[in-house]
């Protein structure tokens, strides 16, 4: 299993009391989602449906803030003592610099997405590493081609993640392309992994390749996919004698992106990004609250997904 996995992260403080804001919603501790834009997130469902079940005095909101406003939503996060906050597209690594203390593990990913106060510092860590590495601790990837579509900050957890698993379970090669073929040159330097130039990306012979790109996310590019398996053919690359060639999308609204799609068409074992997303909220929810969410937040997002 990846070693970042385990990194230390900042202790977080068991659900602290509100500050004194008056009779009037006193015993409400706010909670929310950044992102620009918000219409494709469940996160409120999640996080929502945990506080209710469990009694406790959360309310989890929705904050769509652009990428320009970012500076003055922090401000207002100190301001108002938010008790915490996830984080997703496009805040993860602009967040950084703007709070007090940083995980190691955020650190090293270089992108953070939950925000929570510890000892009156606002700080921040990131769950997405162990989110996403949940669904590959029993897959054979020792010596093989992974292909990485996408270089935001939920590329950058893939990264750590991958780059972390003990030597006989990592991957040979880790290649990693993006359609403007210069945002994912960073990302390959600071993780050892191999630019590929957008039009070679069906030439890779890669036994699991992942979309971290909003590309099939529901909104303005539900429908659309960064892959095409036809083009790239049944060739997978020397080590994949045996295995199960993977197709591993972080998307997890809609559940059965069009890139799914297309990988169980094409005869590739799918992934969806449920199992992620659900990860990354528990272990946000016990930084927050010091509880794993109930099973009744699964059961609510699984339905809800299943309902689009």
């Amino acid at each position: 299993m990846s070693a970042a996995t385990t990194e230390a992260s900042i202790p977080a403080a068991p659900h602290a009391p509100a500050p004194d804001i008056g009779r009037d919603g006193a015993d409400t501790l706010l909670y929310g989602v950044v992102g620009w834009p918000l219409t494709q997130s469940l996160s409120p469902l999640l996080h929502n449906t945990g506080f209710k079940i469990l009694g406790l005095p959360g309310l989890y909101l929705r904050w769509e803030v652009p990428p320009q406003r970012l500076p003055a939503f922090v401000d207002s996060v100190r301001l108002l003592h938010i008790r915490g906050c996830s984080v997703t597209i496009p805040h993860k690594i602009a967040l950084l610099p703007l709070l007090d203390e940083v995980s190691p593990l955020a650190r090293r990913v270089g992108a953070v997405n939950t925000i929570y106060w510890h000892d009156g510092l606002l700080c921040g860590d990131n769950t997405d590493v162990a989110g996403f590495m949940a669904p590959l601790e029993q897959e054979a990837l020792g010596g093989a081609n992974v292909l990485v579509l996408g270089a935001g900050g939920a590329a950058r957890a893939v990264a750590a993640g991958l780059t972390a698993l003990e030597p006989g379970n990592r991957p040979e090669n880790i290649y990693v392309a993006t359609p403007s073929d210069r945002s994912h040159l960073p990302l390959a330097e600071e993780f050892g992994l191999n630019p590929l130039d957008w039009n070679r990306r069906h030439d890779v012979p890669a036994l699991l390749v992942i979309n971290t790109t909003p590309l099939g996310m529901r909104g303005k590019a539900e429908g659309e996919s960064p892959y095409s398996f036809e083009a790239a053919g049944k060739n997978l690359g020397p080590h994949a004698a045996g295995a199960t060639a993977i197709a591993y999308d972080i998307v997890y609204n809609p559940l059965e992106t069009r890139f799914l799609q297309e990988a169980a068409r094409a005869g590739r074992r799918c992934l969806t990004g449920l199992d992620m997303f659900f990860g990354q909220g528990n272990a946000q929810f016990r930084l927050w609250t010091g509880q794993p969410l109930p099973r009744e937040a699964r059961c609510a997002l699984e339905a809800a997904l299943a309902a689009g």
